[in-house]
């Protein structure tokens, strides 16, 4: 699904911003969305993937990224099926739309979608010119006892990371700070439970240790909802830091 940008003009290229939503389990739908249209008004074509384990489709689609020992459904796990399908996404835009310029491609996400960013900038970071995780989980390993719905993850993922350590490791973005190459934002709140700011933490140190162009960005008294219910003068913020690292 792609929302033309304001004063559009088929003849001209223009660049791209390719949008993971959170969940996975969630969907971007024909609605209203402020992040899409904020996209838009700045001139961008905004691409909003919904990747195997989306939902609003059938339960195997929904299940198709369940971790590999899940009990009922085995999957691919995260990391796998999830991110050929944003590939495909992206793929498939920049062959249809003769506008999308594909040498001005960024990609930006928040929770899972914040975890799919770092997967991509790890893993295929060739494909795009800046890439920002927000509220992202980085490493399984530490992710599945800090978190707030820590349970979720044996519903899942199947085992816990102590019994299934090696999904979980594979499983993790940070695993790839190697091979991350692409400037790269980190936006987290403080408060967050959800994915416990610990997580940005991980990812910012080994990629400063590493010398990766990174900048962060931390939010005190904000929780995982800040891009929606977090305080009006740090959501403005927010914002103005996004468009402007994709500027």
């Amino acid at each position: 699904m792609d929302h033309e940008a304001e004063r559009f003009d088929p003849k001209k290229k223009y660049p791209v911003l390719l949008n993971v939503h959170g969940g996975p389990h969630t969907q971007y739908g024909e609605t209203y969305f402020d992040e899409a249209q904020m996209q838009a008004a700045a001139g961008f074509v905004v691409l909003m993937s919904n990747p195997r384990g989306s939902s609003g489709r059938e339960q195997a689609w929904g299940q198709a990224i369940l971790g590999r020992e899940h009990p009922v459904a085995p999957g691919t796990g995260w990391g796998d099926a999830d991110v050929k399908d944003v590939l495909a996404v992206l793929d498939g835009a920049l062959a249809k739309y003769s506008f999308c310029d594909a040498t001005r491609v960024g990609m930006l996400g928040g929770s899972y979608g914040g975890y799919m960013a770092t997967m991509l900038a790890g893993c295929h970071g060739e494909k795009f010119k800046a890439i920002c995780s927000e509220r992202a989980v980085n490493n399984m390993l530490s992710e599945e006892w800090s978190s707030d719905i820590g349970t979720v993850f044996r519903v899942e993922h199947g085992p816990n990371h102590l019994d299934g350590e090696d999904d979980y490791k594979r499983m993790s973005p940070i695993r790839h700070v190697r091979n991350i190459n692409v400037p790269f934002l980190i936006i987290h709140s403080e408060d967050d439970l959800r994915c416990p700011i610990s997580q940005a933490e991980e990812l910012f140190v080994a990629m400063r240790l590493l010398g990766k162009d990174v900048t962060f960005y931390r939010f005190p008294g904000e929780t995982h909802e800040l891009s929606r219910s977090g305080s009006p003068v740090h959501r403005v913020q927010r914002a103005e830091i996004i468009l402007d690292f994709f500027a």
